[in-house]
């Protein structure tokens, strides 16, 4: 069983004591892929290292976080296109727009995410979306940049099933992870509705772990209870969620 991990910070802090532990672990369980979002340029060289130690299962992304969308957002694009000219990245990521900690720099996110999804149509990748309390704002930016150059996932899904038809009309697949093995969750009362083709299994490690582990750190081998959910609620068995959500990913990343 191969199981892809499409969000993973496996580079974050959190893993500093035992990063290389943690993914021998994840990968005993069967995740073998793990695409890694970025947030901002302090966090760069970390994430090629992490290429250059596993560069068989570790895909990176290259974007601006938008809780990082600060005054200094120019300098931080500037440095998403240098790296973008320079090599390979799988998308855009994680980019979107999020109004939960602080509006602010709404303009500037949505100035931000306008020009990462430009720039991810120059470069021919896929976008991976951030989206918290904001999916009026970026389902504004998706209509205007609609068409078949746009594609990618909309991160950690939590919205309703008219949100979920609403994103994949634009091309996206959702991004399922911990919160569906949430009580208080929400979509797991719908999401046997969606398609599988439309889904892709995420952990957003080292936030969001899924129940038994709520409040944990969360690590990419916890997938395997999100897979675990995902199998009753689609009455399949767990071989099958792994192999249909791991080539959804491949559709959207093209590896």
């Amino acid at each position: 069983m191969v199981i892809t991990d499409t969000h993973t910070h496996l580079y974050s802090e959190a893993f500093d004591e035992d990063r290389d532990a943690m993914i021998k672990t994840a990968m005993e369980a069967g995740v073998k892929r793990f695409f890694i979002p970025a947030i901002d340029s302090t966090y760069s060289q970390a994430m090629l290292d992490l290429e250059a130690a596993y560069p068989e299962n570790v895909h990176l992304m290259m974007g601006l976080h938008p809780t990082h969308v600060k005054e200094n957002y120019e300098e931080e694009l500037a440095h998403v296109e240098k790296m973008l000219s320079e090599r390979s990245f799988c998308a855009v990521g994680e980019i979107g727009i999020d109004l939960y900690w602080d509006k602010t720099f709404l303009k500037q996110q949505q100035d931000a995410f306008v020009r990462q999804i430009q720039l991810a149509k120059k470069y021919a990748l896929p976008i991976v979306i951030h989206c918290r309390e904001s999916f009026d704002e970026i389902f504004e930016v998706l209509e205007q940049e609609k068409g078949d150059d746009l594609r990618g996932i909309f991160h950690c899904f939590t919205g309703t099933l008219e949100q979920a038809n609403k994103a994949i009309s634009y091309n996206m697949k959702l991004g399922i992870g911990g919160v569906v093995t949430f009580k208080n969750g929400k979509i797991d009362t719908f999401l046997n509705e969606v398609d599988l083709q439309h889904i892709v299994l995420e952990t957003d490690s080292p936030y969001l772990a899924p129940v038994p582990y709520r409040g944990k750190r969360n690590e990419s081998s916890y997938i395997i209870k999100v897979v675990e959910k995902l199998a009753k609620l689609y009455g399949m068995g767990q071989e099958e969620i792994a192999s249909i959500t791991t080539n959804n990913s491949k559709k959207v990343f093209g590896i």
